[in-house]
Formats: C-alpha cells, structure tokens, sequence
C-alpha cells in the first residue's frame, strides 16, 4: 500500500510537470502541485524511517498476560469482561498451556470460569440464565458422578463463587448506603414510593435542564438513581448466594458455607440497612445454613457456631417483613425458631449467656416478634441456677 501511494504519487507529478499547456495552470493547477510535491517528499523520508523504527499496530505483549504458550492463542479478554470485580481470583485456573491440561482440572476450570462470568453478567442478559444453566447441570452431573474428585471440584469452586459473591453482595449494598445518606429526604420519599420517578426526572434534566431542574437537587436524584440500580445488583448478587447455598448443601459441602458466613460480619452489618427483597434472602441463606447444622449433624467448631448465631440473630430482628416482601411463611418461623433453640442449647453456658443477652435487647428494640427465642433464655437461666447451687 505504501509503495503503490508513493508510485501514484510520482506519475500524477510527473503528468502535471510535462503538460505544455500554460493556459491550465491556474490557482487550483497550482495547489495540487505544491500538494503532489509534498506528498512525494514525505514519502521518501517516511520510507527509511519505517524500516529502522519499526511500529507495532497491536496492543504490547505484556499487556496480553492470558495468552497460551501453546500453538494455539486465546484472545485477550474484552473490556466488559476485564470490567469484572477485582476480588475474584485470576483466571489463571482457567487457561492451561499446552493440550495436556489434566480432565478434572479443565472441568474445574471450566465450572470457575462459568460462576466468575455470572458475577458480571446482568441479571436482563439473555446470556446470563444460558450460563446458569450450564454451571447448575456442570455441578449436577459431578454430583450424580460421585466420584471424589469430582466432588472436590465442586467443593472449591463453589466455595470460591460464594466468598466472591458475598464480597460484592458487601460491596453492593455499602455503596447503595452511602449514596442514599448523601441524598435529600424528599429524593429519598421519591425513590422510595415511586423508583421509576427517578429515571423519569433524570431523563427531563438530561434532555430539558430546566424541567430537571439542575444543579444540586440533580446530583441527588443521579444519587438516588445510582443507588437504585445498586439495589437491584444487590438484589441479583443475593439470589446468586442463595443459589450457590442451595447447590452447597445438595453436594453436602455446607461447612464451606458456615464457615464463611460466621466471617460476614461486615455483610450482616451492612445488610441491615438493605432493602425487603435483599434482606429477606440474606435471612433465607441464614436460616438454611442453621437448619443444615441440625439436620446434617454437623459437628460446627463452637467459634464458628457462637459468630453464626452473634452477627446473624440481629439481622433475623430487624430485617423488614412487610406484606409485600414476605421473608418466610408461619411454618418456616416456627421452625427457623426450634433450629436456634437446638443450636443455642448446646453452646456453653458462657456462650448462651452473650447470645441471649445480645437477642433480648434486639428484641425488645425491634418492632419485630421473631424470633422468639423465649424458651432457650428460660433454659439459660435454669440452667445459671443449677451451676449457682
């Protein structure tokens, strides 16, 4: 391409140079030959300049790092998958070198690939239930297989999707907080009563300054807009943990989760001040996890029980249960209720003492009557006056 340019370049100089005819060279004769002799002459000297300082088009290698050493290459990941939360591991355990990736590690790789894209993937894609699909019947079949590598697989893929999705759950709902503590209370009262009147005031002010009304009472509505759309990410990430909870507890690997949800304290903290929808999933997780230590038998280090039931009880006392955010029936209460009872009497009774404590004054303050927790501090106490005696 650059020596047909200069070629061209030369023949039409080379055609204006030899035309006799002095009647044509006008103004515009002219400037095209002063534009053809330029041409020309950056031609000659960008020419030697390409051959000694030699251009790369393409990105810089080191800017390429998930390319295989193999004789095939894996294209470097699109900006929308780079975008992903940074907590997640690399995908180093994804991409192998060579073709002799050993089978149960490719199938693990795959597994932990498929659960890191569902993090960043939108809840609206058509795409995003294509690869919850493909994760549920990948863990499916290792499970229906039962053999222990395989379960090992599931074992350390779920158990990573379940901290990195409680990390953004985290993440999630501390950034909605903030946004709605730097908003005006009557931004707040339209967000709350009427979401869709956000989006709609944002729009005015984007396309008509004036309707939106400008300055700061903008920047609250694009707080409360912003936190919206935080809410439902939030909202996605718990479903997303409810379901790895789930699927834990049919491969019976639910001691992954205890032990990392007895560490959420920051997510228990944050998630009070969460929306229904949000809450009422935490609380589900919460009650599927104490019910699985009963049911299974689970034999729970007392540090991990005395944590599980000291951040997440609150929570059971103050998470909203309006009508229309149902957290649990009548049925699920009563029996979330006799799991804590289980879980609590056979603490010590030191333990008992600061769990009961801490629940009672929740209790009192809360407008909530769940959980009832009346008969373990009964218990407690005669239990206090025996050790007395």
């Amino acid at each position: 391409m650059f020596m047909y340019t200069m070629n061209s370049t030369a023949r039409k100089l080379m055609t204006v140079v030899k035309d006799t005819n002095t009647e044509r060279w006008r103004a515009v004769a002219y400037i095209k030959y002063m534009y053809m002799l330029m041409t020309w002459m950056a031609a000659g000297v960008l020419r030697p300049l390409m051959d000694y300082l030699p251009f790369s088009l393409g990105p810089p290698a080191t800017s390429r790092p998930y390319l295989l050493e193999g004789r095939f290459g894996i294209a470097p990941l699109s900006s929308s998958f780079t975008s992903f939360p940074s907590s997640v591991p690399s995908l180093d355990m994804v991409l192998y070198e060579g073709y002799d990736a050993v089978p149960v590690q490719a199938l693990g790789g795959a597994l932990s690939q498929i659960l890191y894209l569902l993090n960043g993937l939108s809840a609206t894609s058509r795409k995003y239930q294509f690869a919850l699909t493909m994760a549920d019947k990948i863990v499916d079949e290792n499970l229906r297989d039962g053999h222990v590598e395989l379960m090992q697989l599931n074992r350390m893929a779920l158990a990573s999707a379940f901290a990195r999705t409680s990390n953004l759950l985290y993440g999630s709902i501390k950034s909605c907080s903030q946004a709605e503590d730097n908003s005006s209370w009557t931004t707040r009262l339209v967000g709350t009563v009427f979401p869709l009147g956000l989006r709609i005031i944002k729009s005015l002010g984007t396309i008509f300054p004036v309707l939106g009304g400008g300055g700061s009472s903008m920047k609250q509505v694009e707080l409360i807009g912003g936190s919206c759309e935080g809410q439902v990410l939030a909202e996605k990430h718990a479903q997303e943990l409810l379901w790895l909870t789930n699927k834990m507890r049919l491969c019976g690997i639910v001691d992954e989760a205890l032990v990392q949800w007895s560490l959420a304290s920051n997510l228990a903290s944050v998630a009070l001040t969460a929306n229904p929808r949000v809450q009422g999933l935490i609380i589900k997780i919460s009650a599927i996890l104490f019910a699985e230590i009963i049911r299974c038998n689970i034999d729970v280090a007392r540090e991990v029980k005395f944590r599980l039931l000291a951040i997440w009880i609150p929570m059971f006392c103050y998470a909203e249960n309006g009508v229309s955010y149902p957290i649990l029936t009548g049925y699920e209460k009563a029996e979330t209720e006799k799991v804590m009872d289980q879980l609590i009497s056979g603490m010590p009774v030191a333990d008992q003492h600061i769990i009961l404590t801490n629940w009672l004054q929740d209790f009192l303050i809360s407008t909530s009557d769940w959980p009832n927790l009346q008969l373990s501090y009964d218990r407690w106490c005669h239990t206090s006056r025996k050790l007395v005696a």
